[in-house]
């Protein structure tokens, strides 16, 4: 592993040994260079600081800080009151965001290491989660921690809480392009609102590698388009907490009080835009084995695959899409679909045949997912529908897309839900519970499309603002 911090510098410069002594007095190593001794040294120095000859010059993660004061060092290396706070991730995975964004918000320093950028830091996440890639996982004073949610982090680094006292006009539960949506309207009608996201901002289209029927856009990432709405409703005054996981809405008198794992929020009305997630084929070893080779987004765990063969489970426009996406820099990609048919779009259909190292296995069912003796995915069992033969298909990792499950579980007895567990609403967008409105992929009938969950955006929030007034 290589984790060494490079300090060009001299004996007697006293910013060099005010540096020396932080970095002493915290415990944290690093490799020390003599300029006055290293021509080469000196040279790079000079290089990195236009022309100057200025140290100390510190190289932290291939990345230069010149004459770095205390406050600086603490920031970048992670140095707090409470411990030394490193963070492994990578800008794409949607925990490592929330996670990043609690600790800014709580004022906490941390680390931040691109397991992207450093192949060490990828061996070390599966070092420590046995062989497992799981991000974010976070140090605490060299402890380790996989995906922390944002409770655990409270008591790790004794953040102080305060129970928030404001009274918002609507509390939208999910920050997914429709909830996003409903709070610029909202906030654009000077009625304040409060964003309770569980994981980070974006939802499944944050997920998305490449969105390219979004109006306006012939083609933008989903994270980019999501930082854009995020951007949006925060200009216009909109709060957003992310790490929020709810627990319960009660009615109190002409108030709702959400109850979230961390605190309670009181609102004068409530829109439920928590969007769905990934369904589970349910066969033997798929929960084992969820994190030690089977994924259920391309882009969030794609990049550790690269130049590397995968499998893609489905047939529909997400399976193919993201197969498609996924192909551009893995070996190889074989879909397994379960009918003679892929009931995707035609634009994917045809794009397959012009892709060389996508092979298709149709009429396959999924039987069985097959472990290595350590434990890691190792190939998927299938078999024949036509001929009931059985077969394995080896790859180094496999992604699931079949389909979406409503996130509605925690609102099963507050609101009415459909036999499927999605929302069940009014024409604008009302739950069986006045005051509750529902936008979305977790209501009944919604199309799971980011340009149709603005649209339900915009009508939660004509009828919160109809109730309201």
């Amino acid at each position: 592993m290589i984790d060494t911090i490079v300090f060009y510098g001299a004996d007697w410069c006293p910013d060099c040994i005010r540096a020396k002594n932080f970095l002493k007095d915290n415990g944290i190593e690093y490799t020390f260079i003599d300029v006055d001794l290293d021509k080469e040294a000196t040279s790079l120095v000079e290089k990195i600081n236009n022309g100057k000859r200025i140290i100390p010059t510190l190289i932290i993660h291939d990345k230069s800080y010149t004459n770095p004061d205390n406050i600086v060092l603490s920031s970048v290396l992670g140095i707090n009151d409470v411990g030394r706070v490193q963070l492994y991730g990578a800008d794409w995975c949607p925990d490592c965001r929330r996670a990043k964004s609690f600790l800014r918000d709580s004022g906490i320093n941390f680390e931040f290491i691109d397991v992207d950028i450093h192949p060490w830091a990828t061996q070390k996440v599966e070092e420590i989660n046995r062989g497992k890639r799981i991000i974010p996982t976070i140090l605490i004073d060299n402890i380790p921690y996989t995906n922390p949610d944002n409770q655990k982090l409270t008591v790790l680094l004794s953040i102080n809480t305060e129970k928030e006292t404001k009274i918002f006009d609507t509390i939208i539960i999910g920050g997914g392009a429709a909830g996003l949506t409903t709070s610029i309207y909202a906030q654009r009608d000077r009625f304040d609102t409060l964003i309770l996201e569980k994981k980070n901002i974006g939802g499944n289209a944050f997920l998305t590698e490449k969105i390219e029927n979004y109006p306006g856009f012939h083609s933008i990432s989903g994270p980019k388009l999501m930082d854009k709405m995020e951007e949006q409703a925060k200009t216009y005054g909109a709060v957003v907490k992310t790490g929020e996981e709810v627990l319960s809405i009660v009615k109190s008198g002409e108030l709702f009080e959400v109850e979230t794992k961390s605190n309670s929020y009181s609102g004068k009305t409530v829109v439920l835009s928590t969007g769905s997630t990934y369904r589970k084929l349910g066969i033997p070893n798929e929960e084992e084995l969820i994190g030690s080779g089977i994924h259920f987004c391309a882009t969030c765990d794609g990049a550790f695959y690269r130049n590397k063969d995968i499998i893609v489970i489905g047939g529909g426009n997400s399976a193919l899409e993201e197969g498609i996406f996924l192909a551009g820099f893995c070996k190889s990609v074989k879909i397994i679909n379960n009918t003679n048919q892929f009931s995707a779009s035609d634009t994917y259909v045809e794009k397959l045949s012009t892709i060389d190292n996508i092979t298709t296995y149709m009429n396959k069912t999924s039987v069985e997912f097959i472990a290595d003796e350590n434990g890691l995915f190792d190939s998927l069992l299938v078999q024949d529908n036509a001929s009931n033969e059985k077969s394995h298909i080896s790859a180094d990792g496999v992604f699931i897309f079949i389909g979406l499950v409503p996130n509605t579980k925690a609102f099963k007895d507050i609101v009415n839900l459909d036999e499927n567990g999605f929302v069940q609403t009014t024409a604008l967008a009302e739950t069986s519970v006045t005051g509750i409105f529902a936008a979305g992929d977790c209501r009944e009938g919604a199309i799971a499309q980011v340009a149709a969950a603005t649209g339900e955006g915009v009508l939660a929030s004509y009828g919160v603002r109809n109730f309201l007034k």
